[in-house]
């Protein structure tokens, strides 16, 4: 078993439970690999640590941003997102804690990274049962929030399927249209295929492992494809 005593003195956390502590880190593919580990795997820590998420991030954009209602769910989009998660998730070492199946220990790519986004959410949520909603606003606020500047310096919290819409409807007076192509694979690791349409015209598609992630990927590869 893996030392998660160095993981609480890096991040400055003293779980009383220690239980949930670990738990946030097992994977579904390592309990199907060991059946008879004592804990569960951490989909719903995961289920709870991203309505804790969604919560604290909107409190602290309300609380500290005049925006309107449309700029700060991008905003919030923006910090939530996958691949700003899993970037946290990387810089607190959490790679080197994760409970994985040796196959799924192996990949580092995509699926790596929403291993790791998933991770966080149920690093959240064992924080949240363990400690209360302050301690989580407070991890929130030191290692998430730093994010924000630069998100809003970039432009970065508009996501792709808001940039694509916005040109399409500037240059052709045409709203995209998303359609789903295609489903393949485990239900825990289903990947969806999806195309955007500027009328009966199929300009692009894109892959992920949800609904949402595929289209953003098809707009971004729109994008691409009309040189926008």
């Amino acid at each position: 078993m893996k030392d998660f005593s160095q993981l609480e003195k890096k991040l400055g956390l003293k779980f009383k439970n220690k239980d949930l502590l670990i738990q946030a880190f097992v994977h579904r593919s390592y309990i199907n690999e060991n059946p008879k580990f004592y804990l569960e795997h951490n989909e719903r820590l995961e289920f709870l640590g991203d309505s804790v998420l969604e919560l604290a991030v909107a409190k602290y954009l309300f609380l500290n941003y005049k925006s309107p209602e449309g700029e700060l769910t991008n905003f919030r989009a923006a910090l939530v997102r996958a691949e700003t998660l899993a970037k946290i998730g990387r810089e607190l070492g959490f790679n080197d804690f994760i409970l994985l199946s040796k196959g799924e220990s192996e990949d580092v790519g995509r699926a790596r990274t929403l291993i790791l986004a998933n991770t966080f959410e149920a690093f959240l949520g064992a924080i949240f049962l363990d400690q209360g909603f302050k301690k989580c606003e407070d991890f929130i606020k030191k290692h998430l929030i730093k994010e924000l500047s630069q998100i809003i310096e970039k432009g970065s919290f508009k996501d792709s399927k808001s940039l694509f819409q916005e040109k399409a409807q500037e240059i052709f007076k045409i709203t995209p249209v998303y359609k789903a192509l295609s489903e393949k694979g485990p239900d825990h690791a289903k990947i969806f295929a999806v195309g955007v349409f500027l009328a009966k015209e199929l300009i692009a598609k894109g892959q992920g492992f949800s609904k949402q992630e595929a289209e953003l990927m098809a707009a971004k590869n729109a994008l691409k494809a009309k040189g926008w």
